[in-house]
């Protein structure tokens, strides 16, 4: 009788601690997850911070946090959080247990692998008794999204076809600047005058700003990147390396360009997972617009969408009031891609081709001219005549 009776004690200590900590275990709970940047580059260290905060006065003998996030970011190993990886997805969950009126603040350590738009949209709070008994969840809602832009390609990795095309783009424009064409702001010099100065933006930096002008033969660049790795290449790529080392090219010339005060716009021919505005962007000014040029870059799948000739195409029959710059980048060149080309030079428009092929090497080295070499060839055959 007195082991039954023993037993029953028990039973009931085990049930009342059931009641007590396991049915209200997930009460009064606050849950808080914020990244140190939102949006960042491949490669780039970022950190997500987890707030959990515990306002009644009773304890949580054990907390497990479970969320699945996309592979592309890399956690640090630590030892209350384990990490199940698979190619899109990993399964991330730590366990810990929550004092009573207590706030702790739980930072890990990310790296960014690979660029793309990842949404993360919830998390899994499941809270817990001593033995068990009652195991209540709760899902949360983050609605949070990271973007992750391509990687930029350092000076030495540049190809020589690029670095060519943007000295023949600098020679073109004048030096004289047109006070009518204002791209932006920048800070105070001695030499500007009063009538220039930007007063709304120096009180929101706190010193002295003035409008920034553009150039009076200021070129627009198109950059039209190639998702196909060959010629032969039908729908999806397969040279991944490649194609993504093609469109790290062209964010590091967007970034160029517009960081010169150039008028920059970028399309593409393959999918998207911005839908249609992730398609093509016509050419604008400014760090917002370079902004959304790499978000279209992140976005970028890498599927074909329709092929390459027939995109320049439509771009030759798009009316401009003058004609424009284009810069392709592109692992191959073919018959096709030359005559598009051709009409787009026959309506006026300045055509530069770089980019690398599959072993490396720069694509205008195998053939394709850029528009200087075009235009030397073509007065070469005058001169002959």
């Amino acid at each position: 009788m007195a082991l039954l009776g023993f037993l029953i004690l028990v039973g009931l200590i085990v049930i009342a601690q059931g009641w007590i900590l396991g049915r209200p275990a997930l009460s009064r709970l606050d849950y808080r997850r914020d990244f140190s940047k939102y949006v960042c580059r491949e490669g780039e260290r970022i950190e997500m911070v987890e707030t959990i905060s515990n306002r009644k006065r009773l304890p949580v003998p054990w907390l497990r946090l479970e969320s699945m996030l996309p592979s592309a970011l890399s956690f640090t190993r630590s030892s209350d959080t384990s990490v199940s990886e698979g190619n899109i997805y990993q399964n991330h969950a730590s366990l810990f247990t929550l004092p009573a009126r207590t706030k702790i603040t739980r930072t890990h350590r990310i790296t960014c692998r690979e660029r793309g738009i990842y949404p993360i949209e919830s998390a899994t709070m499941t809270g817990g008794d001593l033995f068990g008994m009652y195991a209540p969840s709760k899902k949360i809602d983050l609605h949070a999204r990271m973007v992750i832009h391509p990687r930029m390609l350092g000076d030495g990795e540049l190809p020589i076809s690029w670095k060519t095309w943007q000295g023949e783009l600098a020679v073109r424009r004048w030096i004289v600047e047109d006070p009518f064409l204002i791209t932006g702001v920048r800070e105070y010099a001695q030499s500007d005058p009063m009538n220039r100065i930007h007063w709304k933006a120096s009180a929101r930096t706190g010193r002295l700003q003035v409008h920034k002008s553009g150039y009076s033969a200021d070129p627009r660049v198109m950059i039209l990147l190639n998702v196909e790795d060959s010629e032969t290449m039908w729908s999806v790529v397969t040279r991944k390396g490649l194609v993504e080392r093609q469109l790290s090219l062209a964010a590091t010339c967007a970034a160029s360009l517009i960081g010169q005060g150039m008028p920059a716009g970028f399309a593409h021919n393959g999918e998207s997972q911005l839908g249609e505005a992730g398609y093509r962007l016509d050419t604008d000014y400014g760090p917002v617009h370079l902004g959304r040029m790499l978000e279209a870059m992140a976005g970028f799948e890498l599927k074909s969408r329709l092929p390459f000739h027939e995109l320049m195409q439509l771009e030759a029959q798009r009316e401009f009031r003058e004609p424009i710059d284009y810069l392709i980048v592109t692992a191959h060149r073919s018959s096709k891609v030359e005559e598009a080309i051709a009409s787009l030079e026959q309506l006026g428009h300045r055509v530069g081709v770089t980019g690398f092929s599959a072993d490396g090497a720069n694509v205008a080295a195998s053939g394709i001219r850029s528009s200087g070499q075009r235009e030397a060839a073509s007065f070469g055959e005058e001169a002959a005549l």
